[in-house]
C-alpha cells in the first residue's frame, strides 16, 4: 500500500494551501483516512481525519480553519488549509487505516512564514 501526499510548500501567514493523498496499492479502501503533522521538536499530532462514512475529527487549533474531504472512488484524501498560522509550519503526514492496519505516507512540508 502506497500514500502519495503532494501539495505542500512556503505560504505567507493568512494564505491558503491544499493537500492531496492518493491511496494506492490495495484491492480494499481505507476505512478512515487522515493527516497528521509534526513540528521541530514536537510529537506528531492528529491535524484532521475522516471515515468512509464521511465522519470528521479535527484538532481543536484547526477547526474552522482547516477542511477534510476524501473521495471514496479515487481513495483521495484532501486537506484544505485556510487562514495559515506559522504555528501551522510542520511535516504533514497522510495516514490511511485498512483492515485495521495503519499506512503512512511520506511527509509533506508546509511552512508559513513572511
Amino acid at each position: 500500500v502506497q500514500l502519495q501526499a503532494s501539495g505542500g510548500g512556503l505560504v505567507q501567514p493568512g494564505g491558503s494551501l491544499r493537500l492531496s493523498c492518493a491511496a494506492s496499492g490495495s484491492i480494499f479502501s481505507p476505512n478512515a483516512m487522515g493527516w497528521y503533522r509534526q513540528a521541530p521538536g514536537k510529537q506528531r499530532e492528529l491535524v484532521a481525519a475522516i471515515t468512509n462514512s464521511g465522519h470528521t475529527n479535527y484538532a481543536d487549533s484547526v477547526k474552522d480553519r482547516f477542511t477534510i474531504s476524501k473521495d471514496n472512488v479515487k481513495n483521495t484524501v484532501y486537506l484544505q488549509m485556510n487562514s495559515l498560522k506559522p504555528e501551522d509550519t510542520a511535516v504533514y503526514y497522510c495516514n490511511g487505516i485498512i483492515l485495521g492496519m495503519d499506512y503512512w505516507g511520506k511527509g509533506t512540508l508546509v511552512t508559513v512564514s513572511s
